[in-house]
């Protein structure tokens, strides 16, 4: 009889509520609170505390059904998804414990009842393991775990192994213990002839697998390595879900299962290619079916794609299905978050969060896939040109400048690069790209979809493009071409010009606005941006003449070349503050302020900040002036000392600019002013972290800091004219905190014994529904955690108990959903507060023994406490 995996993790969950577990929802796949985890990767992580002795267990028998990830750190499976049958990046882990309660002879014998009975799995094909003992640690055969399965299974079955298979460990130190597997052959019968499946046991075989593990923890590893008996003993067991559905459904691959086949052939109509094609598309496929189970529930728990951390691991997990499907499936347009729909519905009843946010899930991903596949395509033309001339040129690997080209141009993450280059046989110069990366380009790459025209020829013969604005910001340009681009549906025209005084953004410096004028026309100049080293004028109309007279908005450019050379005074300052260490990590120089990211290990102390902003004003205030050197060799450069950034390409001839040869001296091809004096004065705004290891500082000068110093002196004169003038601003303030404080403490003391009185009112209308008791009331208080207190209050001190509080809040209904703990398993708070809280048109979430909700109708209150009957849930 076929059975359905839904059904199979029913059995499951069904055969150990039989045996007396409390079965548990399972835990969040991202992890929070614990920092030596990112994602949940086994089913014993929620019970964590309980195994290590911080809190006592809840329930002495659990069971569930626990979504684990390994993407990251040890665990790790990303880089085998899809090239073979059975590594997944997401995978269900069945689980059931006993904390201080049964254990060996019972583990082993309702393991064998439920995989031969309920199951019928035939017994001709298992095979178990146990623990052979080990010298080193001075532990024995388990010679009970063996006689136990002697009561159900042939003693040549049982096979005997070390320390590498059969004894778990949490860490370096912690409980441990022997462990039990159960291993299942799924060949043909010509193939057991031929090759006795017990050989084949823990050899890597595809068809000879592990389906269940029986931890015994019964030791505890202490810090010298020896081993100490534990109070308690407990039983940690995990059975992998997509292979004990491969084996009862039959199959040869977890693929072939019924997780994965509804996604396969929803994948397949999609692409238009049925699985099992080819290698190369078969791989795509599995990629793609795999991928989208971990990025919704990722998202479903809270992760959004990001570039960091967690929201990395996701989007990495997005695009590497993108790229399979792109490159291997023909899948050139947004497809994976249509697949969705069918997660939703395979896990409507067992991970409800998934039905529960399916069309945010579904945005989220759609919105992931458009930004990417936009650059897509050509960053995969760019990368097989790459290839093929390093191919041609007898190269080993792709240079870490390229790598971060397709990075940074197309949104290629390195690990991709890496996966295209390794098809071909080659490496990809990681450090290279590490480099490269640590100038970060100010330019957004994520502004919306363009549209860009040919290029219309003006000039009738090939001119020379020159920038002259160094030394000028008005001239006579030619219009050397131009082209129409559309941006959210409005049309702009980019021009290229020669001789340009338009500074185009680089190096962190944004580009020149201005005018182009002749004969009463007026182009106005929106941005100056670059293009494959070509300086594109942005433009509000297109062009009737073929020479113009060009005018950089001067004030624009005077607040940005004050802005950029502070920013060179404020790096040498940080260096000479905090050390060498200290190198420009990315910048933004505009004309209203200047933002400067820096590798630094900490956060800087006030004194640190105080000292840098002193010594960049002290450096205006000496009026240095601009030595600027341009078109000298690049290793002249750097024997006088000029600093050059990673990541940035520099050419054989560059610029330097020196503000004091001892002080601040920097390649950069930036504009800059005359003398230090003209930046007139810096204003460190803030500094704060942007990645781990990276520090950012915003700041302003001139007219910005002025005004900005100027409106602070203005607030203070309000403040102290609201305070009457005293004598001392700072401690009239701080007589005003205190008194606010104490005033604080004495209405949350009132409040605080306003709430016990209502605990011991509530406690009178207890109501009785058989075995359960329940309190549904609206009451009033001021705060949402006075609401939280009573509910925590009457579930301590009344035994099962569901309670259901209301109360409106600043203007706005607000629900508590409380129950005791022995009634958390079958009522889920969580799940219930959603439904409830549609009477006053909110939603809310929460604990299984506690959740709350937030609505709009607050009329809605009265008759949600009326008709709650917890015997309906």
């Amino acid at each position: 009889m076929f059975m359905t995996s839904k059904e199979i993790r029913k059995i499951f969950l069904e055969f150990f509520a039989s045996k007396g577990h409390a079965v548990y929802p399972a835990a969040p796949i991202v992890v929070k609170g614990d920092p030596t985890l990112m994602f949940t990767n086994a089913g014993m992580n929620q019970f964590k505390d309980w195994f290590l002795g911080h809190e006592p267990a809840k329930d002495t028998r659990v069971a569930d059904s626990q979504p684990c990830l390994r993407v990251s750190g040890k665990h790790n499976d990303l880089e085998d998804v899809g090239r073979d049958t059975y590594h997944h990046t997401l995978f269900e882990m069945l689980g059931n414990w006993s904390f201080g309660d049964y254990f060996k002879k019972e583990a082993i014998e309702w393991a064998w009842e439920l995989l031969t009975d309920r199951y019928g799995l035939p017994k001709d094909r298992l095979y178990v393991t146990v623990f052979a003992g080990d010298e080193g640690d001075g532990l024995p055969f388990d010679e009970e775990a063996f006689n136990e399965w002697k009561k159900w299974i042939d003693e040549d079955r049982i096979l005997k192994a070390g320390k590498k298979d059969n004894f778990w460990e949490m860490g370096d130190t912690g409980p441990c213990g022997p462990c039990t597997e159960i291993h299942i052959d799924l060949r043909s019968e010509e193939d057991r002839k031929k090759v006795d499946g017990k050989t084949l046991v823990n050899d890597s075989h595809p068809q000879v697998i592990e389906i269940w593990n029986n931890v015994f923890m019964q030791f505890n590893r202490m810090a010298d390595r020896s081993l100490q008996p534990l109070p308690a003993q407990h039983v940690d067991t995990g059975m992998g879900f997509e292979r004990l559905t491969m084996a009862l459904q039959g199959k040869q691959s977890n693929y072939d299962t019924d997780i994965f086949t509804p996604i396969i052939e929803e994948i397949s109509r999609l692409s238009g290619i049925a699985y099992g094609t080819s290698e190369k598309t078969d791989i795509a496929i599995r990629v793609i079916a795999d991928h989208i189970r971990a990025i919704t529930f990722v998202i479903a728990d809270g992760q959004l794609p990001s570039n960091n951390k967690a929201g990395y691991v996701c989007r990495r997990i997005l695009r590497r299905a993108l790229r399979y499907g792109y490159s291997s499936l023909g899948l050139q347009h947004p497809f994976m978050h249509q697949l969705v729909d069918i997660l939703s519905w395979q896990f409507e009843t067992a991970f409800p969060q998934i039905p529960a946010q399916k069309e945010f899930i579904k945005k989220i991903i759609l919105e992931e896939e458009i930004s990417f596949l936009r650059t897509l395509s050509n960053g995969l033309k760019r990368l097989d040109v790459l290839v093929e001339e390093a191919i041609k040129a007898a190269q080993s690997s792709i240079s870490g400048a390229s790598a971060f080209e397709l990075y940074d141009t197309f949104g290629f993450p390195l690990d991709l690069t890496q996966l295209v280059a390794a098809e071909s046989g080659l490496q990809v110069d990681e450090e290279g790209f590490k480099a490269e990366m640590a100038a970060q380009k100010s330019r957004s790459r994520e502004d919306a979809a363009k549209e860009t025209s040919d290029w219309v020829s003006v000039a009738e013969e090939d001119l020379e493009i020159r920038f002259i604005g160094y030394d000028m910001l008005e001239a006579e340009v030619e219009v050397v071409k131009h082209r129409t681009l559309k941006i959210k549906n409005k049309e702009v025209y980019q021009l290229v010009l020669t001789p340009t005084p338009f500074y185009a953004e680089s190096g962190g410096q944004v580009g020149d606005t201005g005018v182009l004028e002749m004969d009463g026309e007026v182009l106005k100049v929106l941005d100056t941006q670059k293009e494959n080293n070509l300086i594109v004028h942005l433009v509000d109309k297109l062009p009737s003449h073929k020479r113009y007279f060009g005018k950089v908005d001067a004030h624009k450019r005077e607040l940005s070349m004050r802005n950029h050379s502070a920013t060179h005074l404020l790096h040498a300052a940080l260096r000479q503050v905090l050390g060498q260490h200290v190198e420009q990590k990315g910048s933004l120089v505009t004309p209203e302020l200047l933002r400067f990211d820096f590798a630094h290990f900490g956060k800087m102390t006030k004194e640190e900040l105080s000292q840098v902003s002193q010594i960049v004003n002290d450096k205006i205030k000496a009026g240095i002036a601009l030595n600027e050197a341009r078109s000298i060799p690049i290793e002249e450069a750097k024997s006088k000392g000029a600093m050059a950034l990673f990541g940035e390409k520099y050419g054989d001839f560059v610029r330097v600019i020196t503000f004091d040869s001892a002080f601040s001296v920097e390649l950069c091809g930036g504009t800059h002013v005359q003398n230090t004096r003209e930046i007139q004065y810096f204003h460190l705004l803030s500094e704060s972290s942007i990645s781990s290891g990276v520090r950012r500082i915003e700041a302003i000068t001139s007219e910005g800091a002025f005004q900005f110093l100027n409106e602070q002196v203005a607030q203070l004169e309000e403040v102290r004219e609201i305070l009457r003038n005293p004598a001392s601003t700072t401690q009239a303030v701080q007589k005003l905190l205190d008194e606010n404080s104490q005033l604080q403490k004495q209405w949350q003391a009132s409040e605080d014994r306003w709430c016990q009185m209502l605990v011991q009112e509530l406690k009178k209308e207890v109501r009785n529904h058989g075995q359960l008791n329940s309190i549904a009331a609206v009451v009033e208080v001021q705060q949402a955690d006075s609401l939280k207190k009573i509910a925590f209050d009457l579930r301590k001190d009344l035994d099962n108990v569901v309670i259901l509080l209301g109360a409106v809040i600043g203007g706005k209904p607000q629900l508590a959903l409380a129950c005791s703990d022995e009634l958390a398993a079958s009522i889920n708070c969580g799940q219930k507060i959603s439904e409830i809280a549609k009477a006053i048109q909110g939603g809310g979430g929460g604990q299984p023994f506690f959740a709350t909700a937030g609505g709009n109708n607050a009329g809605g209150l009265a008759s949600v406490i009326e008709s709650f009957n917890p015997s309906n849930f």
